[in-house]
């Protein structure tokens, strides 16, 4: 007879983190994952199941189950009080097979490590490029503004194939998506990019450059509806996270000196750097899955219909999975971790973002050996809206002129 115990009552924990604590899960959700895997959440009279996944195996096997949709229209919202909106064409993260596959094989090509290793060059030019700007500009500096922000998306500029004339208006807007102003402001800036993307992308079709957009809008049988999804979807996936990880781990790397000396005085460390910041911050903090058919996970028993919440940067932080998770350390083997998802949904563009991070990483502490915060940690500003990418809004830093 087993003996484990299950929670019953559902919770209704807060996903806040800790104001002293940034780089961390919020407490509650991780003493909920250190006492069961996977618990109840509360949610209104008559709405369906809602769970929250927290354990490092758990939430590599819903990941990897198509019994777990992607489709947003399956899961039901706690907070919006109903199921999400079916998402936006193009957008593959909220897909299932039959679609998802499709889309998937027409773009995973164009995102082999060989490929991306091919784009190793022009990465380290941009960054080289921002890093002299940087130093012209002087400290201080908000290093979100001068650098991490810019090197991705300045290499979206050429994986799309966005015209050089066309490139500071569109590093304008890009920044206007991220910036920290009103909601209507931010979506007014997204909308417009999307348009833009869209007319490019039909350009494409007539006047194909050498780029991944003309690739797809030469060789492959998207709509145009389609094609221009698409290069919004690879725009949002690949800038604003990428961007986050530079920014936030820099601060993290900042707040743990020991840590940035040992990238600083070996950049060889840089690839398993990487990875360990990728587990360690987890900036897409939180993901959903709804349930098609009743299911066994980790003990419980799910119903068709119920949603789950996976906590993904709890999942990272499992010492089940990763002996003293809770701290950062660059030489650990964090092989394996959850940060670009796991099985068919695993990120397109992960290659890439670990070229940009292996290269922007040391090349940052290299540049300016003395660099740190100017302003105390705790003044930093970071990105609470739940809704988001975690990370900072902005990073002030300053460093001693040469």
């Amino acid at each position: 007879m087993s003996n484990t115990y299950y929670r019953e009552e559902p919770v209704a924990p807060s996903f806040d983190r800790a104001p002293a604590c940034p780089f961390d899960p919020a407490p509650e959700v991780t003493a909920l994952r250190a006492e069961q895997p996977i618990v109840p959440l509360a949610a209104p009279e008559g709405a369906p199941g809602v769970w929250l996944v927290s354990g490092y195996d758990q939430v590599r096997q819903l990941l990897a189950d198509p019994r777990f949709s992607s489709r947003y229209e399956t899961q039901y919202h706690p907070v919006v009080g109903g199921h999400l909106p079916p998402a936006p064409v193009g957008d593959l993260t909220g897909m299932d097979a039959p679609q998802h596959t499709r889309f998937r094989k027409m773009l995973a090509g164009k995102f082999t490590v060989r490929r991306m290793n091919l784009l190793t060059e022009r990465v380290t030019e941009i960054t080289r490029e921002r890093l002299d700007a940087m130093e012209r500009q002087g400290p201080p500096a908000d290093l979100v503004e001068v650098f991490a922000q810019p090197v991705p998306a300045m290499m979206i500029c050429e994986l799309l194939g966005v015209p050089y004339e066309d490139r500071e208006q569109f590093q304008d807007q890009t920044r206007a998506v991220s910036d920290t102003g009103s909601p209507e402001a931010q979506y007014a800036a997204f909308i417009e990019l999307g348009e833009y993307l869209r007319d490019l992308a039909l350009a494409k079709r007539a006047k194909p450059t050498d780029d991944l957009l003309s690739d797809l809008a030469t060789g492959s049988d998207l709509t145009d509806e389609e094609l221009g999804g698409v290069a919004a979807f690879l725009l949002g996936a690949g800038l604003d996270t990428t961007a986050n990880m530079l920014a936030l781990g820099t601060f993290a790397l900042l707040r743990n000196p020991a840590q940035l000396a040992a990238l600083r005085d070996d950049p060889g460390l840089a690839a398993g750097a990487v990875e360990e910041l990728l587990r360690y911050l987890s900036i897409a903090a939180t993901g959903m899955r709804g349930v098609l058919e009743d299911v066994e996970l980790g003990g419980r028993q799910l119903k068709a219909g119920d949603t789950v919440i996976i906590a993904l940067n709890a999942a990272n932080r499992d010492p089940a999975k990763f002996p003293d998770s809770d701290m950062l350390e660059l030489r650990r083997p964090a092989t394996g971790h959850l940060a670009f998802g796991h099985g068919v949904h695993q990120c397109l563009g992960q290659q890439l973002a670990r070229i940009e991070m292996r290269v922007a990483f040391p090349a940052l502490l290299t540049r300016f050996p003395a660099l740190r915060l100017a302003v105390p940690a705790e003044e930093v500003p970071l990105r609470t809206d739940p809704s988001q990418i975690y990370g900072v809004r902005g990073l002030p830093v300053t460093w001693d002129r040469g």
